[in-house]
């Protein structure tokens, strides 16, 4: 392990590392989103879109990110339309985290008690401010755990957007290795900076599960 290699190569890794960053975060932004909109359908059973909306979830959550990626970057502009690599990266991030937050949301909607809106009906609430007030954010709180998860696997996930020549984290240190062959220190900053990037986001989730937790059950 050379230390300057490791020096002369930070920069590099710290300019990846805030265009994986942003990218990411854009993504999963678009993801909740989508999984709101999603869920609120799915759970709801509104008449024609429960239905695309379950066939988007079906194909989305089953095919590989890499797949979707080529079918955006190198698919429609076979069809006339073309996108950069960080729109596409965006899009498929969104896409596929759309997905999977949509189930986390729907599962926590239906977690909700009944009685809770029974309750919230029998205050005088309308139908709009029992959603609004009782059950989403109930159901949000309840889906914290599921959110924080799919959070951590996006970002994990965007290692394969050096396959549109992104020039990301995992883009990066292979470049570094097929020019320098300083294997060691090029995989080193990888792990670092995936760990800079994941490990708060782990370490805040189970602060704010735990408060959660608290202030809903007292444990």
């Amino acid at each position: 392990m050379n230390f300057e290699v490791i020096v002369s190569y930070f920069p590099r890794f710290v300019e990846a590392f805030w265009l994986t960053v942003r990218i990411g975060f854009i993504g999963i932004g678009i993801s909740f989103i989508i999984g709101i909109i999603t869920a609120f359908a799915v759970h709801f059973k509104i008449p024609f879109l429960s239905g695309i909306f379950g066939i988007y979830v079906e194909l989305f959550r089953n095919t590989p990110l890499l797949v979707q990626l080529f079918f955006i970057y190198f698919g429609l502009p076979k069809v006339g339309i073309t996108i950069s690599a960080e729109v596409c990266g965006c899009l498929g991030i969104g896409l596929l985290g759309g997905s999977y937050m949509a189930e986390s949301f729907r599962s926590g909607l239906e977690a909700v008690p009944f009685s809770q809106s029974e309750g919230a009906l029998a205050l005088g609430l309308s139908r709009a401010q029992m959603f609004f007030y009782v059950i989403l954010p109930e159901a949000f709180a309840l889906s914290v755990p599921a959110i924080i998860a799919n959070i951590i696997f996006l970002l994990k996930e965007t290692s394969v957007f050096s396959a549109i020549s992104l020039m990301d984290l995992m883009f990066t240190a292979k470049d570094l290795i097929g020019l320098h062959y300083n294997t060691a220190e090029a995989l080193f900053l990888l792990v670092f900076f995936y760990a800079v990037m994941l490990i708060p986001i782990s370490i805040l989730g189970n602060v704010i599960e735990k408060r959660i937790r608290f202030k809903m059950f007292g444990v």
